[in-house]
């Protein structure tokens, strides 16, 4: 792969690296004046790191077979990382016993200080080798599931390709491919859910090693998670069940009479009716690169320049292949002052919507790139997905770049929100499944598939027909990655998605007062509380059972006209 990041240094050369942070630490500061310029020199010499640790991860998900990317990955996992995090707490320190802290714009500085007071409290040394094992755990449930493929018609493919597969018209295709994904998934299950017994040990002793109760306490607090609580967190599942599910129920309902089927199973979710094509909106990445371009340009011609300077600059990796990590993500690469869009796409409406999603997170990278200090353009996550979920419904409109057709762009709209709608309950499962795992560190691997498939059976299945696939149920949740590589980051797409369809109902009362709102609340990075952010936006910090009644009430009338749009047509 070609050098797409700037180094700086050399993270083989431990000790001069260690040096750098020495130097920095030591560092004499006299005046408020000198605690600032020492602060922006710290980001300045961690963003520079940031970018190296970056590119070697990029280079790993990319290309996960490869040696040297694999090696470099680890070394910085079991090497730079923990003394990034032992300099970080020592320079946390620094900076909160200064006394010149108090002299500081303390309107400008208060959401900084609040996290390093948190950073401080929650660090504890001997947590750093607890979190090298995990990185390594990380590492090994990658090297699992990107080496997953299916024999199909005596062609190797991925899982991801052969999502296409279970679009399929004709359902004797689609149960076959689904029986085949099941069966890859299910060969690999025992050591998945060894590397999670392992994961949840370290977690749960993180968490008493901080002095908390246990690792969901820990991650609320290492979030950042200071604008609600895990009670909150139980509130908002409720008000899915409540609201969201019964819609739910009814798009399948509706999806069944359509198929034509008796029974609505689990390799029908995704299909479409016999006499129809699943939507391909493009055949090869150049013109997913390119039709992205032309929609972001009607939204506002700095995103459309944004991609192009990124994809001149090599910051794309969006084909499907053996041996590259599953998922996608966008990634900031602090020195060269672009991000990475990483994703698997094989042409389907999916890859549109994760091209656009994606690129309102290097939007919001773009927005935040005046910030003097590293800490403001690290956002929460509830404000990062905002980002990039309003996006999708910004764009809505504007998809005839790929859809000139109006029927299939009436469909591709509809077929967005059902999607929202079908995530809100697999999001609130992910959720509360993380809750339950951690709040039961001593539960064994039969205990927490029970607990999934009881989760299942609330929020996902309660019109769909799993007879005689109770274990590929209860292994479900194995292929979300998050579970694995970044715990508890989940509710965050849940309450973003929330705030996203606030912002789609502003957007159809007035086009660009919602996008000038946009882009006002991206540029606030982390320097304001998630309520201001979202207020910038136009829209409320709410996930209530108020709001989502609200929200799904918009997104029904939404639906029930581009139905009779495509009717009409």
């Amino acid at each position: 792969m070609t050098m797409f990041y700037v180094e700086k240094h050399s993270l083989e050369a431990v000790d001069e690296l260690e040096g750098k942070f020495e130097e920095l630490l030591h560092q004499e500061v006299g005046s408020v004046d000198e605690l600032e310029a020492w602060m922006k020199r710290q980001s300045q010499l961690f963003e520079e790191v940031d970018e190296i640790l970056s590119g070697h991860y990029v280079d790993f998900q990319c290309r996960n077979n490869d040696e040297v990317a694999k090696q470099k990955f680890e070394h910085d996992q079991q090497v730079i990382q923990p003394l990034i995090k032992k300099y970080e707490a020592l320079f946390d320190r620094k900076f909160y016993d200064s006394p010149y802290r108090d002299q500081l714009d303390q309107e400008f500085y208060k959401e900084y200080i609040k996290s390093k007071k948190n950073a401080i409290e929650l660090f504890r040394e001997e947590n750093i080798p607890l979190e090298v094992k995990e990185d390594g755990l990380q590492t090994a449930y990658f090297e699992v599931t990107g080496a997953l493929t299916v024999l199909w018609e005596g062609e190797e493919k991925t899982l991801h390709q052969m999502q296409n597969y279970l679009q399929d018209p004709d359902r004797a295709v689609r149960e076959k491919a689904w029986g085949l994904v099941q069966e890859s998934c299910l060969s690999v299950k025992d050591k998945l859910q060894d590397i999670m017994d392992e994961l949840v040990q370290i977690r749960h002793q993180k968490a008493v090693n901080a002095g908390l109760a246990n690792f969901r306490d820990y991650m609320f607090k290492k979030y950042e998670r200071f604008s609600y609580t895990p009670e909150d967190c139980h509130r908002l599942a409720e008000a899915i069940h409540k609201y969201v599910v019964p819609i739910k129920e009814e798009i399948e309902k509706k999806h069944q009479v359509e198929l034509g089927v008796d029974r609505y199973r689990p390799w029908d979710t995704d299909a479409v009716p016999q006499g129809q094509q699943p939507l391909r909106p493009f055949d090869k990445v150049e013109e997913l690169i390119e039709g992205t371009k032309q929609v972001l340009n009607g939204v506002d011609p700095l995103l459309a320049d944004l991609l192009e300077r990124m994809n001149r600059n090599g910051m794309l990796d969006l084909e499907n292949r053996k041996a590259k990590s599953p998922g996608g993500f966008c990634l900031l690469l602090p020195v060269s002052e672009l991000s990475f869009i990483f994703m698997n796409a094989s042409g389907k409406q999916d890859d549109v919507t994760t091209m656009i999603h994606e690129m309102g997170h290097c939007f919001h990278n773009e927005l935040k790139r005046s910030f003097p200090l590293r800490e403001y353009k690290e956002t929460p996550m509830e404000s990062a997905e905002l980002a990039s979920m309003s996006l999708e419904y910004l764009t809505l409109d504007k998809w005839t770049e790929f859809y000139p057709d109006k029927q299939e762009l009436k469909r591709a709209q509809r077929e967005h929100l059902e999607g929202a709608i079908k995530f809100l309950p697999w999001g609130a499962v992910v959720d509360q499944f993380q809750h339950w795992m951690y709040e039961h560190p001593s539960h064994t691997a039969e205990e927490r598939n029970a607990k999934f498939l009881e989760l299942a059976r609330k929020y996902l299945t309660t019109y769909q027909d799993w007879s005689d696939f109770d274990e590929e149920l209860a292994n479900r949740w194995l292929r979300q990655l998050h579970f694995f590589e970044v715990p508890f980051y989940y509710i965050e797409y849940v309450i973003a998605n929330l705030g996203a369809l606030q912002m789609y109902r502003q957007y159809k009362q007035d086009p660009g007062q919602a996008v000038a709102n946009y882009k006002k609340a991206l540029s606030l990075g982390s320097s304001r509380p998630l309520s201001e952010v979202y207020e910038a936006a136009g829209i409320r910090f709410d996930f209530s059972e108020t709001m989502i009644r609200e929200l799904m009430e918009f997104v029904q009338a939404e639906l029930d006209q581009l139905s009779a749009d495509e009717n009409y047509h």
